[in-house]
């Protein structure tokens, strides 16, 4: 069986426990998800500098997993699961391959709203209780490196009326899907909306609650603190990370561990720590080299000799361009390896379609697959947010790269019956930028394009941007919402949609809070 393992960069100032730069990149990766979009979610002109873990090794706190009684802030009932020796998961690192899993993780933004005054009040005493810590790096010393508060200017309300208007929309959608999870799903990892009840699936390893630990961070930002009280009440009592399971380590990493991070990141609450570093030194998997999708846990060596920016590739760019910004920057060498590789990719796998659309192919081994995923479609907001940091000459090229990338995304959405875009699509036998293969008609809530649309309009301010996200948020309600919550559909070129019954956790915890951040 190959299995994936993702590189890692340095990551200095940190004040990490493990010495290996690959567990801070594992960290990392959830972390991003929030940290940036609060970045863009603040005036232009503002940057973070360094985020501090402790140094300390937290307990473990002790809790039941089944969660699947409906009071949401009950402690579950049920056995709990049997627990391999040493109590770490098995992770797996082989790619999903149906409806039930992403295969990428797409981190970006957060969503704000005004924050009630209790949610503050936990804040402020997780701060005081990190001050009588007395060892480590406390929230108190984070909070310290932030220029400006988490949730920016005035809470970051915008200024003109339809802005206020969609985002008002928007936390509208995300109230309804949390709503309807609450009551058909809670505790287990995903909601079925058509037939109204809980999916598990394998991917996890056998942890639960997928769906509310991936959201902790919207619901506090969009204000919604009853439903963010509900949520940290389960993630406490609730959630077990003693699992028996094999686990994707990918989806466990960007669903759970990003969760807990970004919750940590914005209230300071000691559970999401704790809880966070008990799973990661489950899942620390011991680093190999670098970027290849596959690698061999036996002999080290590179398998298959598949290069993506889709699923599989993707964390591991997107990683290395915002390591280096999130250390003050000052990971030179995160920096450096983000640089070389982004060169690298555009001399072997950025192309030009005979319609003048600019997308970035597959590499199989020396030869181009002219197909690009959805999840590819990040790659816009990445080489964006990195054009401001690379050589003079180079940065209203990248610039322009990521213009263009996000531009071909857009079309892949307004060429569909439901402008909304496919799973991939391909560049070849007359095709531009629509999917020619029935298995890749699917569209499953994804948050790349729209991710790409933020930080586009953050970058630029083009009004373009808001407009294609908009133009998002109606299909979606369009074609995707049911009576309890919202469906990924199996075609988006068909003109009556089928719906696939599941409503994703990311579609939560990234492509409404996406949206919102515009």
């Amino acid at each position: 069986m190959v299995f994936r393992k993702l590189p890692g960069v340095s990551a200095p100032g940190m004040g990490l426990r493990l010495s290996q730069k690959f567990v801070f990149l594992l960290f990392l990766s959830g972390l991003v998800t929030l940290c940036f979009g609060a970045l863009f979610f603040l005036p232009d002109s503002v940057r973070l500098k360094r985020i501090f873990l402790s140094k300390n090794e937290s307990p473990a706190v002790t809790a039941r997993s089944e969660g699947e009684a409906r009071d949401p802030p009950r402690k579950a009932a049920g056995e709990p699961l049997k627990v391999e020796a040493g109590g770490k998961l098995r992770v797996s690192r082989r790619p999903s391959v149906t409806h039930d899993a992403r295969t990428l993780e797409r981190s970006v933004g957060t969503q704000e709203r005004t924050q009630v005054d209790a949610v503050d009040g936990a804040r402020d005493a997780a701060t005081r209780d990190g001050k009588e810590g007395g060892k480590g790096a406390t929230y108190e010393m984070f909070k310290k490196c932030l220029l400006k508060p988490a949730l920016g200017v005035d809470r970051g309300k915008p200024a003109d009326p339809q802005t206020v208007q969609r985002r008002d929309k928007v936390r509208e959608m995300m109230k309804f899907a949390w709503d309807n999870y609450k009551q058909y799903a809670w505790g287990k990892n995903e909601l079925r909306p058509l037939t109204r009840n809980g999916h598990i699936g394998t991917m996890f390893g056998g942890l639960r609650g997928a769906s509310i630990v991936d959201s902790l961070d919207t619901l506090y930002i969009m204000g919604l603190t009853e439903d963010y009280q509900e949520a940290k009440e389960w993630v406490h009592n609730n959630l077990d990370l003693n699992s028996n399971g094999e686990a994707s380590l990918f989806e466990v990493n960007i669903r759970y561990v990003g969760g807990l991070l970004s919750a940590y990141y914005l209230t300071g609450e000691e559970v999401f720590k704790q809880k966070v570093l008990e799973l990661g030194e489950k899942l620390l998997p011991k680093p190999h080299g670098l970027y290849p999708n596959f690698l061999s846990p036996v002999s080290g060596n590179w398998v298959q000799h598949h290069v993506s920016l889709g699923g599989l590739g993707d964390s591991f760019y997107e990683y290395l361009i915002k390591s280096y910004l999130m250390s003050d920057k000052t990971d030179e060498q995160a920096k450096r390896m983000y640089y070389s590789a982004l060169e690298a990719i555009e001399a072997n796998m950025v192309q030009k379609s005979p319609g003048g659309l600019t997308y970035v192919a597959e590499w199989r081994g020396g030869v181009l697959d002219h197909k690009m995923g959805h999840l590819a479609c990040f790659s816009g907001g990445m080489v964006g947010i990195g054009a401001d940091h690379g050589t003079l000459e180079k940065r209203q090229h990248y610039l322009d790269l990521a213009a263009e990338i996000t531009h071909t995304c857009h079309e892949s959405y307004s060429r569909s019956a439901t402008k909304l875009g496919p799973e991939a699509f391909r560049f070849d036998g007359g095709a531009e930028a629509t999917a020619t293969r029935l298995s890749d008609r699917y569209y499953i809530l994804r948050p790349e394009v729209i991710e790409s649309y933020m930080y586009m309009w953050r970058l630029t301010h083009d009004p373009k941007y808001r407009q294609w996200g908009w133009e998002a948020v109606e299909a979606l309600e369009k074609h995707c919402r049911v009576d309890s919550g919202y469906s990924g559909i199996r075609d988006v070129y068909a003109s009556t949609v089928s719906h696939d019954n599941m409503q994703q956790s990311f579609f939560l915890s990234e492509t409404l809070k996406a949206e919102g951040l515009k």
